[in-house]
């Protein structure tokens, strides 16, 4: 059920960006290359701010996703990859097939001794509170919502956003039985709190305990 739930949740993604979403607006391409390229002047903060935090949001699901897929069938890496583009586009198909893996064996390499250490947690929880307070400060929100309901790309990536928060407690409970952290209050926070949740969760969430790494 858990499969399917997520096969027919990323169908309905699909359907409604291409079938439901306002239309793409003519200026959309041009939106996008200004925002990846820093060209910002004229552009609503809010609108900075929530395709910076898309850009953010794969690293989150990366510090969880990489470890969950040493134990899997399936490599987490391509659909962790293409989340930077497409966010939950991606991940849903990964959700979709992943088991439940509640293990991690084998040596930490580079990548996820990064991915691990709670210093990059705190890096990306700097970075998005300075974000977020960018927006809420200089952000026009009637304009935001005028594009909202106008522009495919702004919808989509509204819809989008909000998905990444609902999903990041499917790999969370997994995750914490790794770590040796079994508390459902700290479970039901992280998993109620959107986007800063995750984030906290990187912070303070306990290393992988040496045991389960080899480092033959």
């Amino acid at each position: 059920m858990r499969k399917i739930a997520f096969g027919l949740l990323w169908l309905g993604l699909i359907a409604y960006a291409f079938l439901f979403a306002p239309p793409n607006q003519p200026d959309t391409f041009e939106l996008i290359k200004n925002l990846s390229t820093g060209q910002w002047q004229g552009i609503n903060p809010l609108v900075i701010v929530l395709f910076n935090i898309m850009g953010i949001w794969p690293i989150v699901f990366s510090a969880v996703l990489f470890v969950d897929g040493r134990g899997q069938k399936i490599p987490a890496w391509p659909f962790t990859a293409a989340s930077f583009a497409v966010g939950a586009f991606a991940l849903l198909p990964y959700l979709a097939l992943r088991e439940t893996n509640p293990q991690f064996s084998g040596a930490k390499n580079v990548l996820l001794k990064i991915l691990d250490s709670r210093w990059t947690g705190v890096v990306l929880t700097i970075g998005t509170a300075i974000l977020v307070g960018y927006g809420i400060g200089q952000g026009d929100w009637s304009n935001f919502v005028q594009q909202w309901q106008n522009s495919r790309f702004i919808n989509v990536m509204s819809c989008d956003f909000c998905l990444l928060c609902v999903l990041f407690p499917a790999l969370l409970g997994d995750d914490m039985v790794r770590r040796g952290w079994k508390s459902s209050g700290i479970f039901w926070l992280i998993a109620l709190v959107p986007l800063f949740g995750p984030l906290l969760y990187l912070c303070i969430r306990p290393s992988l305990p040496e045991s389960q790494v080899d480092d033959s």
